[in-house]
């Protein structure tokens, strides 16, 4: 192979150039496969383990939710029942600090909070609505939950989902 060398006065050509710089973004990409392909087995075995064992989980919960759905009381009475609202929406103004942060600085890790962020309006939109009494306080529960909760839920989803 020879090597063309192009003193101070001279340039490259642009075809000749292009075709250098597809040579070496072509390298990349394959020592960039081969490392991800070189990935241990054992940790490709163990993911599929993994996951057999949270699907197993999965379906071995539904016999305990059966058991929630017929022996939970229907009313009960929680001695911190504020501080779990407090914490809950205060793990959300958190998670949503988190993924704006990340995502004005262009972080792709901005898909961790904001999927976790997601889940937890989902949660909170969930338990507001389902622990609402009727009347006037299960109507402010819907439409927190409509206007509020459920669309910063998917807003977060989306930004978690182009982050990846």
């Amino acid at each position: 192979m020879s090597v063309l060398t192009f003193g101070p006065a001279t340039e490259a050509p642009a075809a000749l150039r292009r075709d250098a710089a597809l040579r070496r973004d072509a390298a990349l990409r394959r020592d960039a496969a081969l490392r991800r392909d070189a990935a241990p087995r054992r940790w490709r075995v163990s993911q599929r383990l993994l996951g057999f064992g949270m699907l197993a989980c999965a379906v071995g919960m539904v016999p305990w939710l059966v058991v929630l759905a017929v022996t939970l009381p229907s009313v009960t009475s929680v001695p911190h029942w504020s501080a779990a609202w407090v914490g809950l929406d205060g793990m959300e103004a958190l998670g949503l600090a988190a993924t704006g942060w990340l995502l004005r600085r262009g972080d792709r890790r901005r898909c961790l909070p904001a999927a976790a962020t997601a889940a937890l309006l989902l949660i909170d939109a969930w338990f507001d609505v389902s622990t609402a009494g009727s009347g006037g306080s299960l109507a402010e529960a819907v439409a927190m939950a409509v206007f509020a909760e459920i669309p910063m839920a998917v807003l977060c989803a989306v930004v978690a989902w182009r982050a990846l």
